[in-house]
């Protein structure tokens, strides 16, 4: 769980004349949110700068349960936002607006690549696809030599040593993100397992809860190979694999890729949209993390809170840097202006 509280001051003037213009270190009020552990890195980071550099009487607390969790305590009311590697869909903002009396926002902040990481850095580079991603988890290919792994990486001296693959134990974006792309990208994947924030894995698969855990476990499993968030397999310093995207190329899961992913999004005006079919440059394992409020119910001082922490996040060089050097990848300037004006709605309603 990240929590961040004050310590320094900075007064300058933001914004333009968008409604979000605000005199800095003038707010206060409590924030508490929950859900996705996909950005929990990056929103670590913001939450701590903004708590201690920017808007010093400000409290933010993110807890990061995954992001079934994060749905699951935005529609109860038990916090003042939700994170998710999903969009809310259409059953769902109607329990929100049932529950709140108004509707629920919903806005992409940042976009992160899911990789697959292995225990051996030995393996670091090696070319996977979706069929083969898919078949490792549904325990068909059980060996690293195996001879449809043996022609993608012909260059590779692959060890005879079983794959122990290793899958989200908690409701989780990350996991929709995967399961989404195997599901759009292998039949026999869509038919048996289909996609979700929590699916039922094969039964000879090992578990982990949140990133952390899966990092953990492929970090200390002989043969181990899991899915994460580049962020975590940066940090902790995991070999990666580069997979074969739409256009055949095998792509390296780096922020280039991740970018070059994002900018070949057709994001509508309600920002319900997957990363499908991405081919150039791109890696094909992408996905966006939404949060989650409501136009009405806050308290001013949260509501002000909670606007202005997110139209930093989105606008300040300083977060921009901070998330680029974990990995993530910044939205473009027209894709900002459109998620600014999505935030403005927050306690729009009286």
């Amino acid at each position: 769980m990240a929590v961040a509280t004050a310590t320094a001051t900075a007064g300058c003037q933001i914004g333009q004349d968008d409604g979000l213009t605000l005199t800095r270190g003038t707010l206060s009020g409590d924030v508490t949110g929950a859900g996705a552990t996909f950005p929990e890195p990056v929103f670590q980071e913001w939450v701590r700068y903004y708590t201690s550099a920017v808007e010093t009487g400000v409290r933010i607390d993110y807890e990061a349960i995954g992001s079934g969790g994060g749905i699951e305590q935005f529609l109860e009311q038990a916090v003042d936002f939700g994170s998710s590697e999903r969009y809310l869909e259409a059953s769902e903002l109607a329990v929100a607006e049932e529950v709140r009396g108004c509707p629920a926002v919903q806005f992409p902040v940042i976009f992160g690549s899911v990789v697959i990481a292995f225990h051996d850095e030995a393996l670091d580079g090696m070319v996977l696809t979706a069929e083969t991603i898919a078949r490792i988890y549904d325990r068909d290919i059980l060996y690293y030599d195996d001879p449809a792994l043996v022609a993608l990486n012909p260059d590779m001296d692959l060890p005879h040593q079983e794959i122990r693959p290793v899958h989200r134990s908690d409701g989780s974006g990350t996991t929709y993100v995967l399961s989404h792309y195997l599901a759009t990208e292998v039949p026999f994947w869509a038919e048996r397992y289909a996609e979700g924030t929590d699916i039922g894995w094969h039964e000879d698969t090992l578990a982990g809860d949140g990133n952390d855990g899966v990092t953990a476990t492929v970090h200390g499993t002989e043969g181990g190979l899991g899915y994460v968030n580049q962020s975590y397999a940066l940090q902790n310093g995991l070999a990666t694999a580069r997979v074969v995207n739409e256009d055949g190329v095998a792509i390296e899961p780096d922020l280039a890729a991740t970018t070059a992913a994002s900018d070949e999004a057709e994001i509508p005006g309600d920002f319900q949209f997957n990363l499908d079919d991405i081919g150039g440059e791109g890696y094909p394992i992408a996905g966006a993390n939404w949060i989650l409020a409501y136009e009405c119910g806050y308290d001013e001082e949260v509501a002000a809170s909670l606007r202005d922490f997110w139209d930093w996040a989105l606008t300040d060089a300083q977060a921009t840097t901070v998330a680029t050097d974990l990995g993530y990848a910044p939205m473009g300037p027209e894709l900002t202006a459109r998620v600014r004006d999505e935030i403005a709605r927050v306690n729009a309603t009286p």
